[in-house]
């Protein structure tokens, strides 16, 4: 529950009731189709991190799991799922954290796929979230890959960036629900020029987490 001030009454579009301490009372119950978490019993907590090859489930959670999916694919490949991660119980999760407005304070992301010291990877990556079971899939975002990493193509190291100045931003993408338990969090790839032997990747993808308390 929310109080508002009993002065705020008269802008109150939801039609809320005093009670005896001057107070209106405002049911989160009225919020879900703002896109929070309201009409749960509990409060829901958020958090920020970033989601790295090994946040994945158990197929998809080391590199050479993930180079087995995006190695193979070939110039002109179809869209391939090459990395998931399932919500937890207790837990409802979106892509990217913070607000444009505050850029300082919003989330930042890198992805690299390489042959090392010979050359890069080319292609789109997907960020795509979906119910259990792969339904009702939704891209929430999606980009060119040689945007989001630097062009030393030494190692996976050198071409990791660290300045923010040069990386792509991701604040939380309010835009979209969140998704709850047993729902996926999905990177999708679609390969354009393939690199020679590909050896390396990684990423680096902000997320907030909500979490029952």
């Amino acid at each position: 529950m929310i109080y508002l001030p009993h002065e705020l009454r008269s802008r109150d579009p939801f039609g809320l009731h005093r009670n005896e301490r001057n107070f209106d009372l405002l049911n989160l119950g009225n919020l879900k189709g703002l896109g929070l978490p309201g009409g749960d019993r509990g409060i829901w907590r958020p958090y920020t991190t970033n989601l790295e090859v090994t946040d994945g489930d158990a197929a998809y959670d080391t590199m050479a799991e993930v180079l087995a999916i995006i190695g193979a694919l070939a110039a002109g490949s179809v869209w391939t799922k090459i990395w998931e991660k399932t919500v937890p119980a207790q837990q409802r999760m979106r892509w990217g954290y913070g607000n444009a407005n505050q850029p300082h304070n919003q989330g930042y992301l890198w992805f690299c796929s390489l042959d090392t010291n010979v050359d890069f990877q080319v292609g789109k990556l997907r960020l795509v979230q979906c119910k259990a079971r792969d339904r009702g899939q939704i891209i929430v975002q999606e980009y060119d890959d040689r945007q989001l990493h630097l062009p030393t193509v030494t190692t996976l190291t050198t071409a990791t960036p660290t300045d923010r100045a040069t990386m792509k931003a991701l604040p939380e993408q309010v835009q979209f629900s969140m998704v709850g338990e047993d729902s996926l969090l999905q990177l999708w790839y679609r390969c354009i020029a393939a690199a020679t032997a590909e050896d390396n990747v990684g990423f680096s993808i902000p997320v907030t987490i909500y979490e029952r308390i």
